[in-house]
């Protein structure tokens, strides 16, 4: 334990403090009407050695900021082995929440930034909760919305506290929303209506060989997303961990595939935005969360979506059957969305100078309404 100005400094290792790491964030936001509470259950999976292959490949600390026996505050570090070599000896903070107060902020990332030093890390770029394949980036810009599913919400003065510890921009992280009751634009849509280019073939998700499906679209996310900005491939544990995370929310008809001449090029995931079904759940299942979750997915039915997922194949991205793919594959996720009474679908993350998938997203009519930032600062 570290002792600063009052405030203790509790490194997090019994389920107890795991337990209150996890709870912080939903009293601190209580009073913002935007703020969902995740599913207690779920969060404690995603931090914990024994269900999250994550660990597996990454050295994570947690940390809970106490005064006069309440919790105030929490944050991460973790160094990931599987971090591109062009980030150099940079470790990353996360899971950031504290009462807006830069005595807390202080000791926090003061204790995250002397364990990231005293482990050979040059650098601190954050947040990343924990990876930089899970919540990136602090929420900037949207408060007035709240976060669809595994995305982020943080209180306005958060991004001040920080910059005043010495951070600044790294990058910025954009979520695009599109209206899904209406078809993409007339120019967009003159060249589908054409059809598929020969030897190109979009469908649905195969359920009858669910995981080898998800093996693919792994393959394709890791070889299209090979030269984002550190961009850190998925391991085969982690897509099994997905497979398993996704297929009770995952609607076959929400997920496309485009093939090539046979070959698996790309893929999309319409994935139904939870946060709606379970904003009033306080982040509990029981007694009673549960039935009113399936209700809410299955009969009621939702009205936004996210896509989380897509990507094509760099060997077809520049050839002119590829660049028409992201085209045909939002059409196809768009329009059964449309159909099954979505109204609205987030495009989230993508990086500020990501301009191939910017540009494919404002053609085909989605509009920027949140800005995450990923900050950095020199550890000396």
């Amino acid at each position: 334990m570290d002792a600063r100005g009052g405030i203790a400094i509790v490194p997090v290792t019994t389920p107890d403090e795991l337990d209150r790491f996890v709870r912080l964030p939903m009293r601190l936001n209580r009073h913002d009407p935007n703020y969902i509470a995740p599913l207690l259950m779920e969060r404690r999976e995603a931090l914990s050695p024994k269900t999250n292959p994550f660990f597996a490949h990454a050295e994570v600390q947690l940390w809970l900021a106490v005064r006069d026996g309440r919790d105030v505050g929490r944050i991460s570090a973790q160094i990931d082995a599987l971090m591109p070599q062009a980030m150099g000896r940079a470790g990353h903070f996360g899971m950031i929440a504290a009462e807006d107060d830069p005595a807390v902020f202080a000791a926090l990332f003061a204790a995250a930034e002397g364990w990231l030093r005293d482990r050979g890390r040059d650098r601190a770029l954050g947040p990343f909760n924990l990876s930089i394949n899970e919540e990136v980036g602090l929420l900037v810009d949207g408060h007035d919305t709240p976060p669809m599913v595994m995305m982020g919400h943080d209180p306005a003065y958060v991004g001040g506290r920080i910059e005043a510890l010495g951070y600044a921009k790294a990058r910025d992280v954009y979520a695009y929303l599109a209206d899904t009751t209406h078809d993409l634009p007339d120019r967009i849509l003159n060249r589908i209506r054409r059809g598929p280019p020969e030897g190109v073939v979009v469908r649905e998700l195969d359920m009858s060989r669910y995981e080898e499906e998800v093996r693919d679209l792994t393959q394709i996310l890791n070889d299209a997303w090979a030269d984002n900005w550190g961009f850190t491939p998925t391991t085969e544990a982690e897509t099994a961990q997905l497979a398993k995370a996704l297929k009770p929310v995952i609607d076959r008809r929400l997920t496309w595939f485009a093939e090539i001449d046979g070959e698996p090029a790309g893929f999309i995931v319409f994935l139904p935005n939870v946060n709606e079904a379970i904003r009033d759940l306080d982040g509990k299942l029981l007694p009673f969360g549960w039935a009113k979750l399936l209700w809410r997915l299955k009969v009621k039915g939702l009205k936004t979506a996210r896509v989380p997922l897509m990507g094509v194949r760099r060997k077809f991205a520049a050839t002119a059957r590829g660049t028409l793919l992201p085209f045909l594959l939002m059409d196809a996720g768009a329009s059964a969305a449309r159909r099954l009474g979505y109204q609205r679908a987030e495009l989230s993350w993508i990086l500020e100078d990501n301009r191939a998938m910017n540009h494919i997203l404002q053609a085909a009519g989605a509009e920027v309404y949140k800005t995450y930032r990923i900050y950095e600062k020199a550890l000396g």
